[in-house]
């Protein structure tokens, strides 16, 4: 099975005036990502606002995505849902599309026990043969993935990585990739042989968070040169601030959809200072 490490930036969707998908701007902005150090994008993951998304809209980005850049990276579709017979019916539309893989995360809000969580992932890696890539963020779906479930997901066939979310435990699994899951975690994860992340930051400063893999000797001091932008991007919900950021630098990404809202004054300054100190606004 080939790698899926590497940056993987998890994509923002962009939005006209109107709030419709601005399929333009996205393809710009995809290009963008491939430009400056991502390796592969993620479509439609909570980043992507996926909770407000249709399931056509979904379908439409992923065929967007790897018709226009389906041959510079990895294509990777946010199919997860806390509803397993939606969560295969996304998968299958994504590999229709032709993505490379798709990210299922744990089943949120209705908090599925372990063998719930076994039941989900069986019935989705069964329904495709797509790589899946697993989801574990216990911060927004109430439930976690312990490091000894993850290596009995890891017996399944088409399972071949995981995005950890988790600070706590952190550990390679055998049989998986280990995919950082915020961007502060990243200098961790691939000191413990995890293989890259998918990430915000990247969107803004991709080139530099490439450079942590393919220059270990200077990681740790790259990761602390980008502490302070890491965490004015999640100085509230994201993908909020990195929206912001976007537009102040002239990518026009527009604004997100009820119930997420715009920056405050007070969280823009807090972004736009961040830009200012990595030198980003210079170029706008």
């Amino acid at each position: 099975m080939a790698s899926f490490g590497g940056i993987l930036t998890a994509m923002v969707t962009p939005f006209d005036e109107r709030g419709a998908i601005a399929e333009e701007r996205a393809v710009h902005l995809m290009h963008h990502l491939f430009d400056t150090g991502s390796d592969g994008i993620v479509l439609t993951g909570t980043t992507g606002e996926a909770p407000t998304l249709t399931d056509d809209e979904k379908a439409a980005l992923w065929r967007l995505g790897v018709e226009e850049c389906g041959d510079r990276g990895r294509i990777i579709a946010g199919t997860g849902s806390n509803d397993t017979r939606h969560t295969i019916e996304l998968t299958e539309r994504a590999a229709e599309a032709g993505v490379d893989a798709a990210l299922v995360v744990a089943p949120y809000y209705n908090k599925p026990n372990r063998r719930g969580l076994v039941a989900h992932f069986r019935a989705v890696a069964a329904a495709t043969d797509l790589p899946i890539i697993l989801y574990n963020i216990p911060s927004r779906c109430a439930v976690d993935m312990p490091n000894d479930l993850l290596r009995e997901l890891a017996e399944i066939e088409n399972v071949v990585a995981v995005k950890q979310a988790r600070y706590e435990d952190l550990e390679p699994i055998e049989g998986l990739e280990l995919l950082a899951g915020n961007d502060d975690m990243l200098a961790r994860v691939l000191d413990i042989g995890g293989t890259g992340g998918i990430t915000v930051a990247s969107h803004l400063v991709g080139r530099e968070m490439r450079r942590m893999i393919d220059e270990p000797e200077q990681r740790q001091q790259i990761h602390e040169s980008l502490r302070d932008l890491f965490a004015a991007l999640f100085v509230t919900t994201s993908p909020i601030p990195i929206k912001a950021a976007l537009n102040m630098l002239g990518h026009e990404v527009g604004g997100l959809r009820l119930p997420l809202v715009e920056a405050s004054a007070e969280e823009r300054a807090v972004v736009r200072q961040a830009l200012e100190r990595h030198r980003l606004l210079a170029t706008v």
